[in-house]
């Protein structure tokens, strides 16, 4: 990364893979001397971040209120906060069970409430303010069939976004989002099409590189290294007059 994390305290969600872990390790190439990390899974979480020494490892889920009481006091001393573990879900409206929008609101935006809401609480306690970028989607920003409840749950967190910049503003501590649209993530193995695509296209890279292809006017995804750099550049003092926007990172899918 660009940027001078030096001396900085961040907390990163969903972190032990895809977006999470390109900022985890970006952000401990560029100098952050305290990094707070949360997954679902201890195992797979220590397992991925092996590399980055001194990291605070939090196992949980972010829907879950008790687990941010307890993670409170890693948090006294934030600046930095990257509101990004999320789930994947697809089913159109009439066929959708409640029990899977429930699954995917829990995880995008119950958990992103009780991850902001715990991020704000450290910042304003310590009064020095701090930056908070939220990692929603592009599917938040257009409408698409077979995504109702991913979809509606990106779009709950950037309007979520826009509220806490504003109650937050006076407060020193600036809340952003960014939208991706396709980014090269094991998230995609969750989709049944994804994974029909790779074996009939002779692979991941292949199945990517079809869909980005046909969706999207530049021809490629983003990776997750790019994201990353994306958000270190909100999180940094380059960034700092911005606050309440949405950096939509896309290709130009939404033309």
């Amino acid at each position: 990364m660009n940027y001078n994390f030096s001396q900085k305290s961040a907390l990163i969600t969903g972190a032990a893979s895809g977006i999470g872990l390109a900022v985890t390790q970006g952000l401990a190439k560029a100098g952050a001397t305290s990094l707070i990390l949360t997954d679902r899974i201890a195992q797979t979480l220590d397992e991925a971040t092996a590399d980055v020494a001194g990291a605070v490892r939090l196992a949980g889920h972010v829907a879950d209120e008790g687990f941010w009481v307890d993670a409170a006091h890693y948090l006294e001393t934030l600046d930095l906060a990257v509101v990004n573990a999320g789930v994947s879900g697809s089913g159109v409206i009439d066929t959708l069970d409640l029990s899977e929008w429930r699954r995917v609101m829990s995880t995008n935006l119950d958990g992103a409430f009780l991850t902001l809401r715990a991020a704000i609480r450290a910042m304003k306690a310590h009064g020095r303010g701090g930056a908070i970028v939220i990692v929603a989607s592009a599917s938040g920003l257009k409408a698409e069939a077979g995504i109702a409840a991913y979809g509606a749950s990106k779009a709950g967190v950037l309007h979520l976004m826009k509220i806490a910049a504003k109650e937050c503003a006076v407060h020193g501590i600036r809340i952003n989002a960014i939208a991706p649209a396709g980014v090269t993530t094991p998230i995609w193995r969750n989709e049944a099409f994804f994974n029909d695509l790779a074996r009939d296209s002779g692979g991941e890279a292949s199945a990517f590189d079809v869909i980005a292809k046909a969706g999207t006017p530049l021809g490629r995804f983003a990776s997750a290294e790019e994201i990353a750099e994306q958000i270190a550049f909100l999180l940094s003092d380059a960034a700092a007059t911005i606050t309440g926007a949405t950096l939509t990172s896309d290709g130009g899918y939404l033309l």
